[in-house]
This record gives C-alpha cells, sequence and structure tokens, in this order.
C-alpha cells in the first residue's frame, strides 16, 4: 500500500512472529543514546539505553527501561543510585564498548559521586539519580529515578535511528 506521497507503507499486527518488523517500526523514532552507570559488587558497571525521558520537573524525574533478560539488569535492580549520561555526536566509540561489555571503564577518565556511581566526562548531559520507582514493562522494567543532581553542555547529539547511530546537529 502507498501514501498519497506514493511511499510504500507496511501495515501489520504486533505478534511473535513479526518482532522485527515491530523493530523496524520502534526504529523509526529518533532517540538520543545514553549510557547508565551503577556501583556493583563486582566494580562499576554500564549499559547502553536509548529508552531515556524526561518525566517530571517537580519532582525532578526521568524514567529508562532495562530488559529483563540481560545479565546486566540485576546490577541495575539492585543499584540505589545510577547516572544518566546523554553521549555527543564524538562519542559514538563510547558507544559502541558499553554495548559490548559492562565493564568498559578501562582507560577513560573516571570520577566517582558520593554515593560511589561512576560518571563519565564529555557528555552533553549527566543526571545523577536516586531510584524511585521500578514497573514492569513486558520484556523490560521501566526504572524511574530522581535526579539529584545534573550537568550538561552545548554540543552535537549522538542519536539512534533506523537502527544506525547518526550525528544530530544542534542548533
Amino acid at each position: 500500500m502507498a501514501d498519497g506521497s506514493g511511499d510504500m507503507i507496511t501495515a501489520f499486527k504486533p505478534d511473535r512472529s513479526n518482532t522485527r518488523a515491530l523493530r523496524n517500526a520502534f526504529g523509526r523514532f529518533a532517540s538520543g543514546v545514553t549510557i547508565v552507570t551503577a556501583a556493583s559488587e563486582d566494580g562499576p558497571v554500564g549499559i547502553t539505553a536509548n529508552s531515556f525521558s524526561s518525566l517530571s520537573l517537580d519532582p525532578p524525574l526521568v524514567l529508562w527501561s532495562a530488559d529483563i533478560g540481560s545479565r546486566r539488569f540485576p546490577y541495575f535492580e539492585r543499584a540505589a543510585h545510577y547516572a544518566i549520561h546523554v553521549l555527543g555526536a564524538e562519542q559514538t566509540e563510547l558507544c559502541h564498548e558499553f554495548s559490548r561489555s559492562p565493564f568498559a571503564f578501562e582507560g577513560l577518565d573516571l570520577q566517582f559521586n558520593e554515593q560511589g556511581v561512576p560518571l563519565l566526562g564529555g557528555c552533553l548531559a549527566r543526571f545523577e539519580c536516586k531510584q524511585s520507582a521500578l514497573y514492569p514493562g513486558g520484556d523490560h522494567k521501566i526504572v524511574v529515578g530522581e535526579v539529584m543532581r545534573a550537568e550538561m553542555r552545548d554540543g552535537d547529539s549522538l542519536a539512534f535511528f533506523a537502527g544506525q547511530l547518526r550525528a544530530l546537529e544542534g542548533g
């Protein structure tokens, strides 16, 4: 089927047989890319996430979601505190490193906050959070955090669209 512009439209009812099509449809929404870090019994851990959103200004709340089937999930489910780092366009390699390993901190100029949460430098924004709530969300859990401290800088954003990382220029 084509729309008024002549572009092809694929319509489907999501089910277990077409999860790739659903992922592709979800991928039509451009999102920023983050790395969430926390302290753990195994040392500092991190995970890439593009399921980040602001939630509330008063109180200051953000949310992100984690795959409950991920080996990393238990670290973040137990973390009372964590930090969300919004990546800049020049941080593509950092994104790839944390996609491959939860312990990709080697060689990084790392700092820790009062709660022992690892803090990455050079990000566009960072939100240091206290976990406020966990909600079920299918094969993910929605993690809500109260922002205890935030910082930001100017720059271009690292974005995820249609399964690829891309630079998104600032205004």
